[in-house]
């Protein structure tokens, strides 16, 4: 997934073919990129960050975190902790919480490099916020669902004419000659039925749901008594778009032949 994850050039073990030995490359790599969008974190109804200043830090076998110019915080909200963390990458980590002005505390909220390492001295003066703790994130006037996106990562959906056998318990409930091909980075390629080629009553809408920031929000459904075999995007984003109405399968006990 994306540069750092799964077989990504920056990843523990690339994928693709180098045109240079890992051996003299470090095994842990580090790329700081610009992130040209504006980006705001609004936690209860203050606006803790509003800059179009971001970076994207991309780390070895870590997600992408976004780090912000520190003089871009509303400085009024933050306190500074005594906790303190060591990375051997990028040197000691300092610390803020969070006070709002209703007088709510979100402890230990950001934290920065004061006086980073050698080979990381590009840190100093950016700050690193606990994305998934604030309440709502904004890339210029959008709010984002789940993390920040990827600029590397890519969702690609194709229709296509291959046959697609899906099996529960051995018995097929869902047969096709035009799924929808979803390629996504890191992941592999997953097919997705329309929903006229599924047996009918074989799928009950489930309660579980999960937030996708490329795709948008599954809905999941049970299969044959299998829980949450299946799911699909019924409000997709623009990326997943020719995947609307149509399931994907995975679980125990369900096989997706695709040929």
């Amino acid at each position: 997934m994306t540069l750092t994850l799964g077989t990504g050039p920056l990843a523990a073990t690339p994928g693709g073919a180098l045109n240079f030995s890992l051996d003299e490359a470090p095994k842990h790599r580090i790329l700081f990129d610009p992130y040209p969008r504006r980006l705001r974190a609004v936690i209860g109804d203050r606006t803790l960050l509003d800059t179009t200043g971001a970076r994207l830090l991309h780390e070895t076998a870590i997600p992408p975190v976004a780090y912000v110019p520190i003089a871009d915080l509303d400085a009024s909200l933050l306190e500074r902790t005594e906790t303190r963390t060591h990375c051997p990458y990028k040197g000691d980590a300092t610390y803020w919480s969070v006070r709002l002005p209703d007088g709510e505390v979100r402890e230990d909220f950001v934290w920065t490099y004061e006086s980073p390492i050698e080979g990381s001295e590009w840190l100093e003066g950016y700050a690193g916020l606990y994305w998934d703790r604030v309440d709502e994130v904004y890339v210029e006037e959008e709010r984002q669902l789940g993390h920040l996106r990827d600029p590397y990562h890519r969702v690609d959906a194709f229709e296509s004419s291959r046959h697609v056998v899906v099996r529960a318990g051995g018995e097929v409930v869902a047969e096709t000659h035009r799924p929808v091909m979803l390629f996504e980075t890191g992941l592999p390629a997953r097919p997705y039925v329309p929903r006229a080629d599924v047996r009918p009553g074989i799928l009950a809408a489930g309660d579980k749901r999960t937030i996708c920031p490329y795709k948008g929000e599954a809905v999941y459904w049970s299969v044959a008594g299998v829980a949450d075999g299946a799911w699909s995007y019924e409000t997709p984003l623009a990326e997943a778009m020719r995947a609307q109405g149509h399931v994907a399968f995975d679980g125990d006990g369900i096989e997706v032949e695709v040929h």
